[in-house]
């Protein structure tokens, strides 16, 4: 095999590793099936009965909102696994075998996309069931779930920096906590943005996950001419500027994240 097609089988040998052990392991398949079905009955029944939205339903407004708030939470078990195969020294067997050193990484968020489509499946199924409704194409409907997942596999590589550079469990978990909860909540994922004080507000307008929420309400048809639209660039072509965002993810990280894995193997 040349240098190309290596790293990606040996990356799909770890992604079928990791995909067993998430099947084996009832905490990790409860959290990709289980929690998404939370998020969309509290948010959409307790959110949705004292928040109100020009021109349409709250909960139609609100699921992409909650799909990106899964996708941030599910990519977060990249960092997580990886501290814990750190502790065990799984890095030292997998050293010891002839394969490509950005295999696992490779691996690890590929069997972390799966699961964040499981659970995008599961969380649209009961989005329907409470009223959510895409209003555009098939095609449109395709793009937006693509969309998600891309943004999902980019973020996986961010966390899975932070993991290799942090290398506990306890720390990472503290850390992935103290940002995405900013991310989430200062966005316009479940609130009009348009509402916040002028700090607040500049800062939801150019947060990647305002962007990539925007978007999928585009291409769902989830957005509504009768509410205000901020004028920042990343709101006004919420598409490209999610392309970009995820483009500049993978960039900056897939080979920093390498880098430190590299590290943190010879270690």
């Amino acid at each position: 095999m040349n240098a190309l097609t290596l790293p990606l089988a040996d990356g799909w040998t770890i992604a079928r590793r990791n995909t067993l052990k998430i099947r084996r392991s009832p905490d990790l398949l409860g959290a990709a099936i289980m929690f998404p079905i939370v998020f969309v009955l509290m948010f959409a029944y307790v959110f949705g009965s004292v928040i109100e939205v020009p021109g349409m339903s709250y909960k139609e407004f609100l699921l992409p909102g909650i799909f990106v708030q899964a996708v941030i939470i599910s990519a977060q078990t990249t960092g997580y696994t990886l501290t814990l195969d750190l502790q065990k020294g799984i890095f030292d067997r997998f050293r010891s075998l002839p394969m490509a050193p950005s295999a696992v990484l490779i691996g690890q968020t590929v069997s972390d996309l799966l699961m964040n489509l499981a659970s995008l499946s599961v969380m649209a199924t009961m989005g329907l069931l409470v009223g959510w409704r895409v209003h555009t194409s098939p095609l449109e409907a395709v793009a937006g779930f693509g969309l998600l997942l891309l943004f999902a596999y980019a973020f996986s590589w961010v966390t899975a920096t932070v993991a290799l550079a942090l290398r506990t469990p306890e720390s990472f978990n503290n850390t992935a906590t103290m940002v995405s909860f900013p991310l989430m909540f200062i966005s316009n994922a479940f609130i009009d943005s348009s509402k916040l004080p002028t700090p607040l507000r500049v800062v939801a307008d150019w947060n990647p996950v305002s962007t990539i929420t925007q978007a999928a309400r585009e291409l769902f048809g989830n957005t509504s001419t009768a509410m205000k639209t901020s004028d920042a660039w990343p709101i006004q072509h919420a598409v490209p500027a999610s392309l970009l965002w995820i483009a500049v993810m993978l960039i900056v990280f897939v080979p920093l994240a390498t880098r430190l894995y590299k590290k943190s193997a010879s270690a």
